[in-house]
């Protein structure tokens, strides 16, 4: 049974605390590997491979580690179809969306390669006689990462590219339940010529991620996860003076106005809500039709989603795969039961779906809900798979409310011919992330993503001009040099425009 270990000061070493966890196909349910599931000391050795080096890399020039990302670019790109041929094998996702999934991660690494722009300060000559101010951004230290599973390449690459251009050293605690390709990454960046210590990889579960939360040397966290999660760890790092960004959970909303092109409006939700099975945090898992757009909208995305290809993600066919675990399509599953009992009607079941020669696999099919009320869980919390609920709503003012009281604010849609309905939604709608007649709206890497309400705990949003703030601090340095007689002591608030 191959064994998958940590990467800590550039080497691959073996777990030493005895404890593993198992890695799945989800395509057959088979255990295809054991992670090793870290202890405090071996998450202490990364910090400590990390704080060695770090004085070393936060004094290498920009120039010099954007030279590092460029080359990382180059070597994602000559890797990609390894890269996504891992994600599928662990996650289940169809390979078409884990190449699209490197390639949104390969364009915060594009991003990152303009770091000696990003980290120029501004100047300001004669701020007061003889006396000149400027500013400058300086790394944080060792800072950390805590990644999901549903986007096990992507989400990383949000952060590691940033923290290590702007000279801050990185630890990465990926998800236990597809780590092999954090240590693919791990060998790339060294491969692009990263400094043995400045990158480390530390598998594991709780233990691992309280380990980090607590430690001293740890400057920053970085997370993307559930709620409860994400409010956990912002607690606990910010109470032991980390800063912190962690992204949760999410319901988003697409709202369909009678005046859309309801095809356009069928293929977004059929991607949204489906693809990757639904487990993205931006996926749309509420449809809201606004008057006569709902008995239409239903017409034509019921039977499409019933003719869902799902199959394994190796299929070059498949539209969707299975969900990442037993666990988890349980999970989904009992969201499915619940709505029915809730009193939802169910208008495809995907429940029953088995495929030929993959009875151990994770499969759910699409299911699709109408008549969903504010009141049901299932339109409550976040189901994470491929359940997606139809609502219907008398005016856009009503779709507005609807979204804005709702304790999520990731993302949201509107799908409209009408310019003026679209820009008054825009600024109403309390929510971080909006696209109108797009239905993913994720920022391109020189914006930055995030959400709002309890979908975003901190200030900060991730990767992008965001990022850059995160990992650094700013200082400001007002500096005279001594030309002449001596000024003498001064008494009052020192005003420097005179």
């Amino acid at each position: 049974m191959r064994e998958i270990g940590h990467f800590i000061g550039g080497k691959h070493v073996a777990g030493t605390s005895g404890k593993f966890g198992d890695v799945f196909n989800p395509a057959s349910g088979d255990v295809t590997g054991k992670v090793a599931m870290a202890d405090a000391s071996e998450v202490e050795k990364a910090v400590a491979a990390a704080s060695a080096v770090w004085p070393a890399w936060a004094n290498t020039p920009p120039l010099r580690r954007a030279r590092v990302m460029f080359k990382l670019k180059e070597l994602l790109e000559r890797n990609r179809q390894e890269l996504s041929a891992i994600v599928t094998a662990e996650h289940g996702k169809v390979l078409s969306d884990a190449d699209g999934e490197v390639q949104r991660g390969l364009e915060v690494v594009e991003f990152a390669c303009g770091i000696p722009h990003l980290l120029k300060g501004e100047y300001t000559d004669q701020v007061g006689t003889g006396i000149d101010a400027w500013s400058i951004r300086q790394p944080l230290g060792v800072v950390a990462g805590i990644t999901p599973f549903n986007f096990p390449i992507m989400v990383p690459l949000w952060m590691i590219p940033v923290a290590l251009a702007c000279g801050n050293c990185f630890i990465l605690k990926p998800s236990e339940k597809d780590p092999s390709v954090a240590l693919k990454l791990a060998e790339l960046l060294q491969e692009a010529g990263l400094p043995d210590g400045v990158f480390n990889v530390v598998q594991g579960g709780r233990e691992a991620v309280e380990t980090i939360i607590a430690h001293p040397g740890i400057a920053a966290i970085s997370f993307v996860g559930s709620t409860a999660i994400a409010e956990t760890i912002y607690r606990g790092g910010t109470a032991h003076g980390n800063r912190v960004q962690a992204l949760g959970g999410a319901k988003n909303h697409l709202v369909v106005m009678p005046d859309a092109n309801i095809d356009d409006a069928v293929d977004a939700l059929m991607g949204s809500a489906y693809g990757a099975a639904g487990e993205r945090c931006m996926a749309v898992s509420v449809a809201v039709a606004v008057g006569s757009a709902g008995d239409e909208l239903m017409a034509k995305l019921a039977p499409r989603v019933r003719a869902l290809k799902v199959a394994p993600g190796t299929d070059p066919d498949a539209e969707m795969g299975p969900l990442v675990t037993r666990e988890h399509m349980e999970k989904v599953r009992g969201y499915v039961d619940l709505g029915v009992k809730e009193g939802a009607n169910l208008v495809v079941d995907g429940r029953g779906l088995k495929l030929q020669g993959y009875e151990g696999g994770f499969f759910l099919g699409g299911c699709l809900f109408d008549n969903v009320t504010p009141d049901m869980r299932i339109y409550k919390e976040e189901i994470f798979g491929p359940v997606l609920s139809v609502m219907r709503a008398p005016d856009a003012a009503t779709a507005t409310h609807l979204i804005n009281a709702h304790e999520y604010g990731n993302g949201v849609a509107l799908f409209t011919n009408d310019g003026g309905a679209a820009r008054d939604f825009a600024e109403a709608i309390q929510v971080g992330m909006v696209g109108i007649n797009v239905p993913i709206p994720v920022p391109m890497a020189f914006h930055s993503f995030g959400g709002w309400k309890r979908s975003l705990f901190g200030d900060h949003h991730i990767y992008g001009p965001e990022g850059v703030r995160f990992y650094t601090r700013y200082k400001a340095i007002t500096q005279r040099w001594a030309a002449g007689k001596r000024r003498g002591p001064e008494f009052v608030m020192p005003t420097l425009g005179r």
